[in-house]
């Protein structure tokens, strides 16, 4: 392993640290997943027991590790450690071959306000992540106000756009309240945003990696198995680091195709009925639909609302719509061009 450091900004103390693994030669690939660890510290200083102790997690996972030691203090004006981790980005998509990192692979892991920092990332940076791991993230306004001023709530940010997050804190945080998780959770369900996210019974705030070297206070025992969760989870989004490569991602998991340039019944929905042009296509599913809520003594309007986040496949299956008729209504849904395609 080499290590190599860039100074970004003397004045403003902005640094970023590479942790680089070797690839080819006695290894069957040519690029690694990457990390960037973005530590907290209250926007104040930029703490030390979220630094090694984590990248060199991510190092044994196989993956190319990166440590952003953004400005603080003075230094922290909002947008300008947003702006810092566009740069650490920007300079790994520069140097994609020398770091051996696939760039559509790249995830990131923030602590505290390194969380709200890695929030942003993931909602509102020009370089979003593939995948973003929150550790008792900053979120709300009255945590953040304490921090530094101005800064935005990542909440108000999510959208469809927003990558995959793996979300962990404790229950008995009393520097950031577990509702600064939960409201960023809840605004990812609103969006169909793929997330997993883990709230242990105790470990109080900054747990890191939760070894007990590292902490002052007690934590969960299974507590400790954060980071060995997050690398199966970040396994099943990115896709696996083997002898041989990467496995595939298991996208049909995460997501409905809503954002496809293409209709079809793995589409929700909620954005399929919207559709004026899908009227008759849909028709049939409609009367089943009906005729349930008829049988079930049900409104039509709250049974489909109850439905609005399943796929079109998963309701015809509920509606117990003959499998060959589903493949048919999805085999109309592709042929029908869709309008207004939103860029990704």
């Amino acid at each position: 392993m080499r290590v190599e450091r860039f100074e970004f900004d003397a004045k403003r103390k902005v640094t970023f640290t590479a942790y680089l693994q070797d690839v080819k030669d006695e290894f069957h690939f040519e690029k690694r997943p990457g990390m960037l660890v973005i530590p907290g510290g209250a926007y104040q200083h930029i703490s030390r027991r979220e630094q090694d102790s984590v990248a060199f997690a991510y190092l044994r996972a196989g993956y190319q590790a990166f440590l952003l030691s953004y400005g603080v203090n003075e230094a922290c004006e909002w947008p300008s450690p947003l702006n810092d981790y566009e740069e650490a980005m920007a300079l790994i998509e520069e140097k994609e071959e020398e770091f051996g990192v696939d760039l559509s692979r790249i995830a990131i892991v923030g602590f505290s306000a390194g969380g709200h920092l890695a929030a942003c990332a993931a909602t509102m940076a020009e370089h979003k992540p593939a995948a973003a791991v929150l550790v008792y993230p900053v979120i709300l306004e009255d945590v953040a106000a304490v921090c530094t001023d101005h800064l935005p709530n990542p909440c108000d940010y999510v959208d469809e756009h927003t990558c995959p997050c793996f979300l962990v804190a404790s229950r008995d945080d009393k520097t950031v309240n577990v509702r600064n998780t939960l409201q960023f959770e809840l605004a990812l369900e609103r969006h169909q945003v793929p997330f997993e996210s883990h709230i242990y019974s105790y470990g109080h705030h900054g747990f890191a990696s939760a070894e007990k070297w590292i902490n002052e206070y007690p934590c969960s025992e299974r507590l400790r198995n954060w980071m060995d969760e997050s690398v199966g989870w970040l396994n099943e989004v990115l896709g696996e680091l083997t002898y041989y490569g990467f496995t595939e991602r298991q996208e049909e998991i995460f997501k409905t195709e809503d954002s496809k340039p293409y209709y079809s019944a793995n589409c929700s929905v909620s954005y399929l009925f919207e559709k004026e042009e899908l009227n008759e296509v849909l028709s049939p599913v409609r009367e089943a639909i009906l005729n349930g809520a008829k049988a079930a003594n049900k409104n039509l309007g709250l049974l489909v609302s109850a439905f609005r986040n399943n796929t079109l496949f998963e309701v015809m299956k509920m509606m117990r719509i003959e499998e060959e008729t589903a493949k048919s209504i999805d085999a109309a849904l592709r042929a029908i061009p869709k309008k207004n395609l939103t860029k990704r």
